[in-house]
């Protein structure tokens, strides 16, 4: 098995391209950043390098498993078999310190937890679980069941303040780092991918949906504000911006939930979602080094 390692978005995309596109849900992340990064360029989510690879049975075989990571956030997998991750934990212990720091890892559950196994077996890293998710396309697009009061619109700048406000408050909620928040919100706004649900005048709810990449368009963030929650406006504006994407040209809509949270996961299958596969975000910690800076104690006490 043959993973290639390399720090060129455009070999990835030479290499890898084909393959994301053939799996456009279960690659949706891998979809998005790219093309963050084609239109951004390589520092659209921070200062580091970003870093890139794919795998092959055989050298030179078809690509079957990708990967990348953009510092400083954690390696995203996308589809691959186990064994492949597995072997790929082992291949970025070995590899330069572009590829070494790894804190965490995200993807499908079987990978993750394939690539978490060999990890912490090779470097002594402990993992520790941040999250898990549950990835859903939509079927077919239904009206909310009990339609909230108010109405759907498309953001425009004198939103701007308002939603990075939201934006800030999701991130913090859903414990998500999110990247210039300010430069995502202009984009979306520019772009028409940011959407608002208001009622008797006031924005009560946002959602946000990716550009059309291989097909694909994906919903987040969606966010409603303490004081308007369960009145289905996160509903409303999901099925609205939902609707948005397959006016685009979308062949596939999705989105992430947080299985922590059952209301969200009841309400997205009430408007025509259905479940494609759980996700893991899992944070790694260096032991030793918590040790050495005081941080962790080892022994009994006495």
């Amino acid at each position: 098995m043959t993973w290639t390692l390399t720090t060129s978005l455009d070999d990835f995309r030479t290499q890898a391209g084909d393959f994301l596109g053939a799996r456009p849900a279960e690659n949706t992340v891998l979809l998005t950043v790219v093309d963050r990064l084609v239109g951004r360029g390589p520092h659209a989510f921070g200062e580091g390098t970003p870093v890139f690879g794919w795998w092959s049975r055989e050298p030179g075989g078809p690509v079957e498993g990708a990967f990348l990571r953009t510092p400083p956030f954690e390696l995203r997998l996308g589809v691959m078999p186990d064994g492949a991750a597995a072997v790929l934990a082992g291949e970025l212990a070995a590899a330069g310190p572009e590829f070494t720091e790894v804190t965490g890892v995200s993807g499908g559950e079987s990978a993750v937890r394939a690539f978490s196994a060999a990890w912490q077996a090779g470097t002594g890293a402990t993992g520790s679980l941040r999250f898990r998710q549950r990835l859903y396309r939509l079927g077919e697009l239904t009206g909310p069941p009990r339609p909230p009061a108010g109405r759907h619109r498309v953001a425009v700048p004198a939103d701007r303040e308002l939603l990075i406000e939201w934006y800030e408050a999701f991130g913090i909620e859903c414990t998500v780092e999110l990247p210039n928040i300010a430069g995502t919100v202009d984009d979306r706004i520019a772009d028409g991918l940011l959407h608002v649900w208001e009622d008797d005048g006031r924005p009560v709810a946002m959602a946000g949906n990716s550009p059309v990449v291989a097909g694909m368009s994906r919903i987040g963030p969606v966010y409603t504000p303490a004081g308007a929650r369960g009145h289905g406006y996160a509903s409303g504006v999901t099925a609205a911006a939902s609707a948005a994407a397959l006016a685009r040209g979308a062949a596939e809509v999705l989105l992430y939930t947080d299985l922590a949270n059952p209301t969200s996961n009841s309400i997205y299958q009430q408007i025509g979602y259905r479940p494609v596969e759980d996700c893991l975000t899992l944070d790694f910690v260096d032991v030793a080094d918590l040790v050495g800076r005081g941080r962790l104690r080892t022994g009994r006490a006495g």
